[in-house]
C-alpha cells in the first residue's frame, strides 16, 4: 500500500529546506557609524574619487598607498584608493 501523504510530507520538507537556504542567503550590514575606521589626510578625500568608501580607507604599510574595502552582495574586497582620473593615492 502507497502512503498518499508521502508527497505532501517530501514537499513540505523541501519547501522548509529551501527557505532555511535563502534566509541563509541574506547579507548583514554593520550597524556601526560612519566615521572612518583610521583618520586619513584631508589632501587625500579632496583628490579620492567620490565613489569609493572613505570610511575604511587607510594606509597600507606594504606599499605606502591609501587602500579601502569595496563591499558588494558576495565579497569584501581591499581596493586601492585611486583620484577621479584612476590614478592610485599613495603617500611620498
Amino acid at each position: 500500500m502507497i502512503n498518499k501523504s508521502a508527497p505532501k510530507t517530501l514537499d513540505y520538507v523541501l519547501r522548509t529546506a529551501t527557505l532555511l537556504a535563502i534566509a541563509g542567503c541574506t547579507s548583514v550590514q554593520p550597524t556601526s557609524s560612519q566615521e572612518p575606521a583610521v583618520t586619513i589626510p584631508q589632501a587625500v578625500v579632496n583628490i579620492a574619487d567620490p565613489r569609493q568608501n572613505l570610511t575604511t580607507a587607510g594606509l597600507r604599510e606594504q606599499d605606502n598607498c591609501y587602500w579601502y574595502q569595496h563591499t558588494n552582495p558576495l565579497e569584501v574586497t581591499l581596493l586601492p584608493l585611486r583620484t577621479i582620473d584612476g590614478r592610485p593615492i599613495c603617500a611620498s
